[in-house]
């Protein structure tokens, strides 16, 4: 995220995102999306404590309790990323993990921004584990193990994340 000379379009995104987010219209940005949402409004976005790929629980405040996370209960969503955010001035912080504290935020019924991927569950995740394959062998990550957890978690993360997109969906309309 922190790589605007590289990746020069990052300076239009946040560009385009600060203009929605004047205009109040719907917003959801997902991992990426979210670290631009935070900076957009803001926020600083750091490398994480550690990275964080695999799937597991989100653990929900109040707020989060409120809001169309809580279609995703208790169970697992899979997290992919190496930074996070600090909470933008004014935003909820609806979710947290041991890794990062602030797993995704909202700003008003109309943006919401999470750390994690809600989406998953769609069946090509194989694409994620070739795409990403020298990154996971770099950081010693059981690709095998990793498979086979989204693999059993597959169904229910996807039924979750209908729920959520409609959740949300609902609550901007």
């Amino acid at each position: 995220m922190n790589d605007e000379g590289r990746y020069p379009w990052l300076k239009a995104e946040i560009s385009f995102i600060r203009e929605r987010l004047a205009l109040d219209l719907p917003l959801l940005g997902i991992c990426l999306g979210a670290q631009l949402i935070a900076r957009a409004l803001g926020a600083s976005v750091y490398p994480a404590q550690k990275l964080e790929i695999g799937v597991a629980p989100l653990t929900l405040t109040k707020a989060g309790e409120k809001s169309p996370l809580a279609t995703l209960g208790v169970g697992p969503v899979l997290h992919w990323h190496g930074e996070t955010f600090d909470l933008p001035d004014g935003a909820k912080c609806l979710a947290s993990t041991a890794i990062c504290g602030n797993q995704a935020f909202r700003t008003s019924a109309q943006v919401l921004a999470c750390q994690f991927h809600p989406e998953a569950g769609d069946g090509k995740f194989e694409r994620w584990l070739i795409g990403h394959h020298s990154e996971l062998d770099a950081k010693g990550i059981d690709v095998g193990a990793l498979r086979a957890t989204e693999f059993a978690e597959r169904d229910a993360m996807r039924d979750r994340a209908d729920a959520f997109l409609r959740a949300w969906l609902d609550d901007i309309a």
